[in-house]
């Protein structure tokens, strides 16, 4: 693809120490220029998922465009997460920023350090419903299924809408 040309994604962004609400307007200020974001989700308060024994998370989905490709835009994202403050954790840990790749236009990824469309957010309410939100006709690359028809039957307990919303 000609660098001009700019492809979408779907990110993931979460919080759960410090000033959560703060974390994600960090993560927004910093994906510029190299991820101009398009659209953004409410945010979301959410219950742990994967370590239960830590605080709750706010969560948001974010739909930009970006230059790079698959591997620059991970390790972009790792840079932004260090800039916020993230420090190495035990796997689903307690973190100030964690940015996921959920799709990457239509592609699908496989490698060892990558695989888009991220493999576990169908498993996670906390992504459903925020990418629901922006894109519920979307369909999942490599199948006919809509975020829409994804959510449907999901577990929706312990996903609410946060009360003090990033303007």
């Amino acid at each position: 693809m000609p660098a001009s040309e700019k492809t979408p994604v779907y990110l993931s962004l979460g919080s759960n120490l410090g000033d959560r609400k703060g974390n994600l307007e960090s993560i927004l200020n910093l994906l510029p220029p190299a991820v101009e974001v398009v659209q953004t989700s409410q945010v979301y308060r959410t219950e742990p998922w994967g370590f239960s024994d830590q605080p709750d998370f706010l969560n948001q989905v974010v739909l930009a465009e970006t230059h790079l490709d698959p591997l620059e835009l991970l390790a972009y994202l790792k840079s932004i997460e260090r800039e916020v403050g993230r420090k190495p954790n035990f796997r689903y840990g307690p973190r100030l920023a964690d940015i996921d790749i959920i799709f990457f236009g239509d592609r699908i990824v496989d490698t060892d350090v990558l695989q888009i469309p991220h493999p576990r957010f169908q498993q996670r309410a906390f992504v459903l419903v925020p990418l629901a939100e922006i894109a519920p006709d979307l369909k999942v690359p490599g199948t006919d299924r809509t975020i829409a028809e994804l959510l449907e039957g999901q577990e929706l307990k312990g996903v609410e809408l946060f009360q003090d919303q990033i303007p």
